[in-house]
């Protein structure tokens, strides 16, 4: 088949990939000045008498999610045109492939690595979800890896035709003849009425797949995968791998179990339990460098950053430092210029001033705000030491300055009720003398 130079205002660089029913080339939109994949329906697939019915829902599906799931592990829908000439659907370009590759035991990822994708995976899901929006067909060629090779953490979820939209087809469960069975929740394959659990079923047998390189269930027949669904239990993934945490075996079982009764009832719960085996995994170990799971979860629990998205939320966790200090470490000294501020997370700090004790801060405290509120500049006003081996997080005023706007505002008004804080116990201070 020939590429085109061009479909509408994009132009055709290289063919990326082809499927039964449409082909993908890699664009470039010189509006936007940035790279994307476009998906071209082929016009035969939608004008077939039997299923292009089916086609065309599962586009405009797709289509209509454009401009409205904005995460930064969701492939994000730009443009969509449907008509009988030509229909496809214009989308953030993601390099690295998909997660295939790493579901065969000769090429599995490394737990942690693994840990870190799948945590991402539940943050995505769980935003989604909040927007209305059901998968259904949660596998690994649906995730993808944002760069080339597994040299980093970072996916994003793709392929949202098949979603369940809350308040539009509530009680359709699934398009037949669309997904994939060995990945389907029991509810799905009875054609019960479906809600966010049974991406967590699908997302549990992917957590199966990418820890030990197969199935959970195998059958020669969807029939006979079908019933292994419904009727039987799986071994623990730790049957076939024995250098993974056990305690993922409880959090797989768990995401898989057949009653939606006994699955996890909230993405909540499924990342919290994935972060809890990843730092289960690493107690006896010292560390300088910390996965972004861990990373999102800590700041998640803090005050502070109530109101941030999760999207202003990973957006922290990339410019943000964070570093594990030794006692006796001072980490803002009084009278030098500041251009950063922070967080404690965990240890003690002690404020001095002229080696006098002004107090402790408490663990999710921020401090050394005041460099970034002044403008042209701001001493520190004292010591800020450890006293005990401590973790804290630095954001320097630079990467504030060009973190997004709505980012930005979050900050500031959280700067705002800190001072706020300290006035109303610096005044509770003075009525008491």
């Amino acid at each position: 088949m020939t590429i085109p130079e061009r479909i509408g205002k994009y132009e055709i660089r290289k063919k990326l990939g082809e499927g039964a029913t449409s082909i993908v080339y890699l664009g470039y939109d010189s509006f936007g000045e940035r790279e994307v994949a476009i998906k071209a329906i082929f016009p035969e697939v939608l004008n077939d008498k039997e299923r292009g019915g089916m086609y065309r829902h599962l586009l405009l599906t797709e289509a209509s999610l454009a401009g409205k799931l904005t995460h930064p592990h969701i492939v994000q829908i730009f443009d969509a045109v449907i008509d009988e000439a030509q229909s496809y659907i214009v989308m953030e370009y993601v390099p690295g492939g998909t997660l295939e590759p790493f579901s065969t035991p000769s090429n599995l990822l490394p737990v942690d690595r693994f840990v870190e994708m799948i945590f991402k995976c539940t943050r995505a899901l769980d935003y989604a979800h909040r927007a209305g929006v059901t998968h259904r067909d949660i596998k690994p060629a649906n995730i993808l890896l944002a760069k080339e090779g597994a040299t980093g953490g970072d996916i994003k979820i793709s392929d949202f035709g098949a979603a369940l939209m809350t308040g539009t087809d509530q009680t359709r469960t699934q398009v037949a003849g669309v997904g994939s069975p060995a990945y389907m929740s029991p509810q799905q394959v009875r054609d019960q009425p479906l809600n966010h659990q049974t991406d967590i079923y699908s997302l549990g047998v992917v957590m199966y797949q990418l820890l030990t390189g197969r199935l959970p269930f195998q059958a020669s027949s969807n029939y006979g995968m079908i019933y292994q669904i419904c009727n039987t239990d799986p071994p623990p993934p730790s049957t076939f791998r024995t250098d993974m945490p056990i305690s993922l075996d409880a959090v797989v079982a768990r995401a898989m179990q057949k009653e939606t009764e006994a699955r996890y009832q909230t993405w909540e719960e499924f990342s919290h339990d994935l972060a809890q085996c990843f730092r289960n995994k690493q107690l006896s170990a010292r560390r300088q460098e910390f996965p972004d799971s861990e990373k999102f979860e800590a700041l998640r629990v803090l005050e502070f950053f109530n109101e941030f998205s999760d999207v202003e939320l990973w957006e922290v966790v990339r410019f943000s430092r964070w570093e594990d200090v030794a006692p006796d470490t001072v980490i803002m000294k009084d009278g030098e210029r500041g251009d950063f501020f922070a967080f404690l997370l965990d240890g003690e700090l002690m404020v001095n001033k002229k080696g006098h004790s002004l107090g402790q801060l408490a663990v999710g405290e921020c401090f050394g705000e005041m460099a970034i509120i002044r403008r042209g500049g701001h001493a520190r006003g004292a010591d800020v030491v450890a006293m005990t081996t401590s973790r804290v997080v630095t954001i320097s005023a630079q990467a504030l300055m060009h973190a997004s706007d709505v980012c930005r505002m979050h900050f500031f008004q959280g700067f705002l009720d800190v001072i706020a804080n300290r006035l109303a116990d610096a005044n509770m201070r003075l009525a008491s003398l």
